[in-house]
């Protein structure tokens, strides 16, 4: 009989690509688990992992396996959610994840409140990129993500929160006036400072420039460095090093840097939709919209 560790054990080898690091991250000694995968190929009566000196690669059976093996994983979470959860709305641990772009703006607002509205929830955190958060919250490494939307996952729901307007950082010695309104065809592109490749700020810098697909051939700018963070970005800016779009709720917090002004773009003034995404299949629906509440009330 398969066991749900024998599949978190395949699942944790095909993200990580080698025995010691999937132990490791399964906290686990590397034999107890090499052990549980031939159990598996023994069970099965095929073998899921091609093992090579210092790496192991997934079979075409073994890459299967692993993913119907997520979704077993996945249900057997909810399982243990719709359990543990009945009691009332948002209590015991959550797993929740966030982009870089939103996470130290919004964060700050929204934990006060759900620490004293909800104080028996114990809520695990994590910032990275889009498709990592979309594949965590598919797999159930977590239980939602709060991220731009729309977001096209056919074992996605999501609940739009709010719509966050783009503005133009600019140097504080520009000479266009702040209550100016910048039309998107006039910025200066070759002056863009721009997040790496993977943020969806960078991609959604690039489609409202009309910048996609031109200019170096990369489909980005002039501006050949890109930082890892929006604060470096706007450090750029206050430096006098270029330009960038900046969401408002973190032109809120960026503001307080003299060396900084924002000009607001020429209505409909762009901006992106901000969500919470989770599984349909989830059973925490109700505190999905509790938390939804929360964000829309600190936003």
């Amino acid at each position: 009989m398969i066991t749900l560790r024998q599949l978190r054990y395949l699942a944790a080898l095909a993200k990580h690509g080698h025995f010691g690091r999937a132990a490791e991250s399964c906290a686990v000694t590397q034999p107890a688990l090499s052990m549980q995968i031939r159990d598996l190929e023994r069970t099965l009566g095929v073998k899921v992992v091609e093992r090579r000196p210092g790496e192991v690669m997934l079979t075409d059976v073994g890459r299967e396996v692993a993913r119907r093996g997520e979704d077993v994983l996945a249900a057997s979470r909810d399982l243990v959610d719709f359990a543990r959860h009945r009691g009332g709305l948002l209590t015991g641990r959550l797993t929740l994840g966030v982009i870089p772009s939103l996470a130290p703006y919004l964060l700050p607002r929204i934990l006060p409140v759900l620490q004293k509205q909800f104080p028996e929830l114990r809520l695990e955190l994590r910032e990275t990129q889009t498709k990592q958060l979309i594949d965590d919250v598919k797999s159930g490494a977590l239980d939602a993500a709060m991220l731009a939307l729309p977001v096209a996952e056919p074992e996605i729901d999501t609940l739009k929160l709010f719509y966050d307007l783009f503005l133009l950082a600019v140097p504080a010695d520009d000479p266009r006036p702040a209550d100016r309104r910048i039309n998107a065809a006039g910025i200066d592109q070759s002056r863009l400072i721009l997040l790496e490749d993977g943020h969806c700020l960078r991609d959604q810098t690039l489609a409202l420039c009309g910048t996609v697909g031109r200019g170096n051939g990369s489909g980005a700018p002039g501006m050949a460095f890109a930082a890892s963070s929006l604060s470096t970005v706007m450090q750029m800016v206050a430096s006098g090093y270029g330009i960038t779009l900046i969401p408002q709720i973190a032109a809120d917090v960026e503001r307080r840097d003299e060396r900084i002004k924002f000009l607001r773009m020429e209505n409909p003034q762009p901006g992106r939709s901000i969500g919470l995404v989770y599984r349909k299949t989830s059973p925490r629906k109700a505190d999905f919209a509790a938390l939804g509440d929360v964000v829309m009330g600190c936003v």
